[in-house]
């Protein structure tokens, strides 16, 4: 007997392979992922707000104020109503209006603000806030994951994740001032998120969310928290944070090799003083136009931002030394830095 095409071809003679038994590690890391920003969103989320700011201005040749409007996002970080956000969305603000992650809306005071690290805390009074928890930003590590939440174009609570791309960097806030160790991430930020919360797997704020490049793709940055709890020390203390000045113009220019190596100095470039504040702490002092400061308190100066790391609050009123070339001679003076003016 003869069998048939079908017969004579079975899934006997054509056995099927079995997958080998392998872990769907694929599918393992994509739900521990999941796991982890929704643990991190429903813990931090209900802390985070919309933060609407009117700013009310009046010219000689308007017949009635023009009043514009803004906003950004902000986080409470205690109980009792305190919430941190960028200065630049709340400075110079006639009123200032929150809505919580739960629909509730009230005014909201502002208690200060810093434009030189581009912070400012505000307070409102309401009951049963839930507090986003602080972290620490000096142990971070780039790659690990970073997540923003925040309300970017007015859509509240919005959600993105990704990484804490580089550490270090340096960012320029609106008065000039360098501000160091900012947070680079490539979780993605728009107008609106300004103020909001970077947060950590653990669910806890590692920065505050500031800025982004608006020709690239996934490079934004954050004010690191270590940075922010300074400033929030000194604003919810005096209303702001005092920095020393000694009024003085200048800019970073290289020094000639011989002249390093003569005078010992321990950078190859100083701060050329352009101009000088009339009766400044560094007029008073000695200092004159075209003088090359390279030490400001007994250590080296390279730019002009080493100096406005080194002028804190503790040096003002106090008598430090300075020292500058002049001339390609070494002049030592003392100078007592004053307060800064706030912008």
């Amino acid at each position: 007997m003869t069998r048939s095409l079908f017969q004579l071809v079975s899934r006997d003679d054509f056995p099927v392979s079995q997958p080998p038994n392998l872990p769907n590690s694929d599918g393992h890391l994509l739900d521990a992922y999941s796991q982890a920003v929704t643990r991190v969103v429903e813990r931090v989320s209900p802390a985070v707000a919309n933060i609407e700011v009117r700013k009310i201005r009046l010219r000689s040749d308007m017949r009635r104020p023009l009043e514009r409007t803004g906003n950004g996002s902000g986080f409470v970080f205690t109980p009792d109503g305190y919430i941190l956000t960028n200065s630049h969305v709340v400075h110079d603000a006639d009123r200032i209006d929150v809505t919580l992650a739960d629909g509730r809306q009230c005014s909201a005071d502002l208690i200060g603000d810093d434009p030189d690290t581009d912070l400012a805390v505000v307070r409102i009074h309401a009951p049963d806030l839930v507090a986003a928890p602080l972290g620490e930003s000096r142990a971070l590590r780039v790659g690990q994951m970073a997540i923003a939440i925040g309300n970017p174009l007015g859509f509240q609570c919005t959600v993105t994740a990704g990484v804490v791309s580089a550490l270090g960097r340096s960012f320029r806030s609106r008065t000039g001032r360098l501000i160091d160790s900012v947070i680079q991430t490539d979780a993605a930020l728009n107008p609106g998120n300004s103020g909001g919360p970077l947060v950590t797997s653990r669910g806890e704020v590692i920065g505050v969310n500031t800025a982004v490049i608006q020709a690239a793709q996934g490079i934004c940055f954050a004010i690191p928290i270590d940075t922010a709890k300074f400033a929030i020390a000194s604003i919810l203390r005096e209303g702001r944070v005092r920095r020393g000045r000694i009024g003085v113009g200048g800019q970073t220019v290289q020094l000639p090799l011989p002249l390093v190596r003569q005078h010992g100095l321990a950078n190859e470039s100083g701060i050329l003083v352009m101009w000088l504040e009339s009766n400044s702490p560094a007029q008073r002092a000695g200092l004159r136009e075209r003088d090359v400061i390279v030490e400001f308190g007994d250590r080296p100066v390279a730019t002009i931002d080493d100096l406005h790391r080194l002028l804190t609050e503790d040096q003002i009123g106090k008598q430090l030394s300075l020292k500058a070339l002049r001339q390609s001679a070494p002049v030592k003076l003392v100078i007592e830095p004053e307060e800064s003016k706030s912008p």
